[in-house]
């Protein structure tokens, strides 16, 4: 078997994102993680939608499609339904995915398609160049809001577990050991796998995520490991805590009652736990829940379609089923 190499991801095409832009290590991430899998390139596909994530499908080393603006997922879900033997992966920016996307992504999601979902998550348009996108912050001044945003932002992690999704998570762009870790699970999920990437546009949202990134990080970094207690900062002191009215808060973690504090259950068929880690926080400020905030196994969509596809073309032939399609209504255009 030969052995997979990170150069085996890469793609000849020179690599144009804005200097400083996210893409860079979310790509670099991607590519070195995915000889891990086992999976020749030629059995991977990433589907992309419109905007700055949309070239990362000429950058890898793989079969790919630049979709149409929204529609990645309903792309994606013909394919898994069409090549089981395939592995495929969809990325998308918040605009493109949460906007006039939004509608296929949760479909996707609720019936478990097996596709993995980046969701690059900036909080701005950035193709079409600094617009408001659904996620960004309520009172963002942008080209399209100039006296602010009006509405508060849309959660992709609420709306993923609201749509019933197996696989929930988030990671940031430059944490080079968080976000592996994230798509690795991701990968290993049979199901729909969603992770959202916080990732950094240097033109027209430089530094809005630089409380995770930055020196501060570590305050604002909340790790959602599975059986594990949620305990955060440099050494600990503060934690997420369950409150005497069933709401969690975060705590200093040396005034907090050990059994208070909650512990981290990603298997838990009832995601009213991981809603609840959605709500802790706030991206524009943090501090930030990071990692598999949901894992549950359930049954994927779409299993034994190919091999039902395959038994009907061989029960009634080719030529048969070339003349059921072609019956009723049909015509030819000159």
């Amino acid at each position: 078997m030969t052995t997979l190499t990170k150069a085996d991801f890469q793609s000849a095409q020179e690599t144009r994102w804005c200097p400083g832009c996210g893409d860079y290590s979310i790509l670099a991430a991607v590519q070195g993680f995915m000889p891990e899998l086992g999976i020749p390139p030629e059995r991977i596909v990433f589907v992309t939608g419109i905007g700055c994530a949309g070239r990362f499908s000429y950058y890898m080393n793989t079969y790919g499609m630049h979709a149409i603006h929204g529609r990645a997922p309903a792309i994606a879900t013909g394919l898994a339904a069409a090549r089981d033997d395939l592995s495929v992966w969809i990325v998308s920016g918040d605009g493109d995915a949460l906007s006039i996307g939004a509608g296929h992504l949760v479909h996707a999601l609720r019936r478990n398609v097996p596709v993995k979902i980046l969701l690059f998550n900036n909080r701005i348009y950035g193709l079409t160049k600094g617009q408001a996108s659904p996620t960004s912050e309520r009172g963002k001044v942008t080209k399209s809001t100039p006296r602010g945003k009006a509405e508060a932002p849309l959660d992709a992690i609420s709306l993923a577990l609201g749509a019933g999704a197996t696989f929930v998570a988030r990671a940031v762009d430059r944490d080079k050991q968080g976000l592996p870790e994230v798509l690795r699970a991701a990968a290993e999920h049979p199901g729909a796998a969603l992770v959202e990437v916080l990732q950094n546009c240097p033109v027209f949202n430089d530094g809005s995520y630089e409380h995770v990134v930055g020196a501060e990080k570590d305050a604002n970094r909340i790790p959602l490991v599975h059986g594990r207690p949620i305990v955060f900062g440099p050494e600990g002191e503060r934690c997420v805590a369950r409150a005497a009215d069933g709401t969690l808060v975060v705590a200093d973690t040396a005034s907090t009652d050990e059994a208070d504090i909650v512990v981290h259950d990603a298997h838990r068929a009832d995601p009213g736990l991981a809603f609840q880690l959605a709500q802790i926080g706030d991206l524009a400020r943090g501090p930030v829940p990071l990692g598999v905030f949901r894992s549950i196994d359930a049954p994927a969509w779409g299993e034994g379609l190919v091999a039902e596809a395959r038994a009907a073309r061989e029960r009634v032939g080719d030529a048969e089923l070339d003349a059921l399609l072609q019956a009723g209504d049909t015509w030819t255009v000159a």
